[in-house]
């Protein structure tokens, strides 16, 4: 059985300065902030999964989005080396974590650059997004450590957006969703569902038919229920003012077998 692990941090105080790269500055709440946290970590544990606190980063502004940090396939953890300088001290609590979970602990190594939000994982194909956070090192890197796992590795060219993942995400059946004003190249992807709103491109596998997803995405909610799929939605605002969704909050350990 696939293990159903998810490494979640809390917040930082400081979570208002967090980097904005594409979009306009908007103020954050805070106290909401920690609320709709809360309310995301509960709905992974409503759903089966366990959630592991990395120790917080109180003086790193965008550590909740602990996804970046990291990069999971099968046992082995790939620690990031953030594009953003201000995120490289996020690395080491997220370190401790996964090497306490008996993972494999790979590194990348500079000159290269990766973050665990330009990686979207199909099945044994990874797509890596080669943009502002990522750069062709990292994506080499990332290739020499998992191609001999048995990876494919997918490199996709990303301008519009600050991740891969802002751009896009799949289906349990391995649809890739996105909202194509935001995407470079639909036309890597083999099986493609455009969505209507571009938060509703996010969604994280809960396991069966469900998907954990962003309640500003309305339309993009009843297009899947229509398909069958169960909307578990949460409600975001603060995160989404700094290019935050619902994969973003979370890694998800499904490759850790007891």
């Amino acid at each position: 059985m696939p293990s159903k692990k998810a490494l979640v941090r809390r917040p930082s105080p400081r979570l208002a300065e967090g980097l904005v790269t594409h979009i306009e500055r908007e103020r954050v709440d805070a106290d909401l902030a920690v609320e709709q946290w809360e309310a995301y970590v509960a709905a992974l544990r409503t759903h089966g999964w366990e959630t592991i606190e990395v120790d917080p980063a109180g003086d790193c502004p965008d550590s909740v989005f602990v996804e970046d940090t990291v990069v999971m396939y099968k046992n082995v953890a790939l620690i990031a080396r953030p594009g953003a300088e201000s995120r490289r001290d996020e690395t080491a609590g997220v370190e401790e974590a996964v090497a306490g979970l008996g993972c494999s602990v790979n590194w990348i190594w500079e000159p290269g650059t990766l973050e665990g939000g330009d990686v979207l994982k199909i099945g044994d194909t990874v797509y890596v997004g080669r943009g502002g956070r990522t750069n062709a090192a990292g994506v080499q890197q990332l290739r020499a450590a998992f191609e001999p796992l048995g990876a494919r590795v997918v490199a996709v060219p990303v301008t519009k957006v600050l991740h891969l993942k802002s751009a896009v995400t799949a289906l349990p059946d391995g649809t890739v969703i996105g909202h194509i004003p935001k995407m470079d190249a639909p036309s890597l992807f083999a099986r493609f569902l455009p969505v209507p709103e571009e938060s509703g491109s996010h969604v994280v596998l809960l396991g069966g038919d469900k998907l954990l997803m962003a309640a500003s995405a309305p339309k993009t909610a009843e297009l899947f229920a229509d398909l069958g799929y169960e909307p578990v939605v949460v409600d975001i605002s603060e995160f989404e003012k700094l290019e935050g969704c619902v994969t973003c909050l979370s890694v998800r350990l499904r490759g850790l077998y007891a």
